[in-house]
């Protein structure tokens, strides 16, 4: 059986010409997160949240025109935080990014975009009709990297996971034959990510090198209610449609087409759903970004199908584990 580790940085940058981008606002508590691909790559999108709050989704619809994204931003703000994909577009058309429909037109970038709720979190909001969302975008590009920083920064910055702080985390998963996995995501959920004991993590038995500090739980432990602390957490407003989301992107080298980059993100969703409990709430806005370079031929074979279930399931458990390393990043994990 293969020994299976994280890819050099455990990052989703392992995955070869992805690179990432933080825009962070301190003084609003908020921020936004850039994905680049270094050519359109094909990309899918599948929403399970109860209210998302998106942008461009429709577009990677498999039978839709567009072949392939340029970016993908991640952005805290609510509705607000839509204008981060502004940025991003604007700043990667002045490089030159994106289609060009004549020798002397436009560069037009495919942006796609989601947002998480943090207005009623730390940080000063009042920005009156100048929210900060669009240069957050801008400034994400600028700052994109195949290293990035994990935790409170981006679009992490005001995240929320239950009662604990959430944030930005990310891994990758080796899968040999030249095949890799990474995920990206901003925790913001409703539930909780801690079993019963309040130490460890759900996603415990997916961890990898104490990437979320290696706490194993307490077996005795039974989680027998379906709805812990909903009680405390509708003192907070937090039980409202859309206040709380988990954001993902997963990302592979596979050469998949837009049909099946649908399937790897619709298994991926189940990354949150080991991750935190409970997930995929009517007050959650979840949802699972897909990408695929294309770099590695998977083959035109009976086994192409066996080989997109493995992808499915290593994107899942890499979601699972990007949850728990954003809160443990987040530095909640050492308390």
């Amino acid at each position: 059986m293969p020994a299976y580790r994280p890819g050099p940085r455990n990052l989703i940058t392992d995955v070869a010409g992805l690179t990432v981008g933080h825009g962070t606002n301190e003084r609003a508590g908020t921020g936004a997160t850039v994905l680049l691909c270094p050519r359109p790559w094909v990309a899918a999108v599948d929403i399970r949240g109860g209210g998302p709050g998106v942008r461009e989704t429709e577009t990677l619809a498999p039978e839709n025109l567009v072949g392939g994204v340029h970016a993908i931003t991640l952005s805290g703000g609510s509705v607000f935080g839509l204008a981060a994909a502004d940025g991003a577009v604007a700043r990667l058309s002045a490089k030159g990014v994106g289609l060009r429909l004549r020798p002397d037109g436009h560069f037009i970038p495919i942006v796609p975009g989601a947002v998480l709720h943090d207005l009623g979190n730390e940080g000063d909001k009042d920005w009156g009709e100048t929210p900060p969302y669009r240069a957050l975008g801008i400034s994400a590009v600028e700052n994109a990297r195949a290293e990035f920083a994990l935790g409170r920064v981006g679009v992490g910055r005001g995240a929320m996971v239950g009662f604990e702080k959430g944030g930005v985390g990310s891994v990758s998963l080796d899968l040999g034959d030249g095949l890799m996995v990474g995920a990206l995501v901003a925790a913001n959920a409703v539930g909780s990510v801690r079993m019963p004991d309040g130490r460890s993590f759900w996603a415990w038995p997916f961890e990898i090198e104490r990437e979320y500090g290696g706490i194993a739980p307490d077996i005795a432990a039974r989680a027998i209610d379906p709805a812990p602390d909903e009680t405390r957490l509708s003192t907070l407003g937090r039980l409202s449609p859309g206040a709380n989301t988990t954001l993902a992107v997963v990302a592979t080298n596979a050469d998949l087409d837009k049909g099946e980059a649908k399937r790897f993100a619709m298994m991926a969703q189940d990354g949150i759903a080991r991750a935190v409990r409970p997930a995929h709430t009517p007050f959650d806005g979840d949802l699972v970004f897909a990408l695929a370079s294309g770099d590695r031929p998977l083959g035109h074979d009976a086994a192409r199908a066996m080989k997109l279930a493995r992808l499915g399931s290593a994107a899942a458990d890499c979601v699972a584990r990007a949850i728990a390393r954003a809160v443990w990043e987040a530095g909640v994990g050492a308390s």
